[in-house]
């Protein structure tokens, strides 16, 4: 299961990420906001990376406009490695290398087409298991 959240600047977005979990029929949670309207992109970024390190979500997913201030929030909670990614090659990095579980996007930043590589990209890299890796992921852990 994936969960996902927006604040009013990664909306849109956030609906055409849904579209394609339908399509590929994959299982999401939408943890908010759930429409244009102003809000604090704090509260969804956080209930994201509740839902993942509680173990109710294997993945998540978050947006603004920028991607920075909810990835930020995202990283605030333990057991959480959120990485804002802008294109794909960062996606399959921070998946292979950090194992990370939070992917965040900034809206403004990335169109909605790139956007979807990156999704997909992140939701299909598995984390390489290398010692190394395993290693400093387990330092970030501490």
């Amino acid at each position: 299961m994936i969960a996902l959240g927006s604040d009013h600047g990664g909306y849109e977005l956030k609906l055409r990420v849904e579209k394609y979990l339908d399509e590929k029929g994959l299982e999401y949670k939408d943890m908010g906001c759930y429409s244009t309207e102003s809000c604090d992109y704090p509260q969804f970024g956080r209930a994201v990376a509740q839902e993942v390190a509680a173990g109710n979500a294997d993945k998540g997913i978050v947006i603004c406009t920028t991607g920075i201030g909810i990835s930020i929030v995202a990283n605030k909670t333990p057991g959480i490695r959120c990485a804002l990614c802008s294109d794909t090659v960062s996606a399959s990095l921070t998946r292979l290398h950090n194992d990370a579980n939070v992917l965040a996007m900034g809206a403004g930043i990335v169109g909605p087409n790139l956007a979807l590589s990156i999704v997909e990209t992140f939701l299909n890299t598995p984390f390489s298991g290398e010692e190394k890796h395993a290693r400093r992921v387990s330092q970030i852990e501490n």
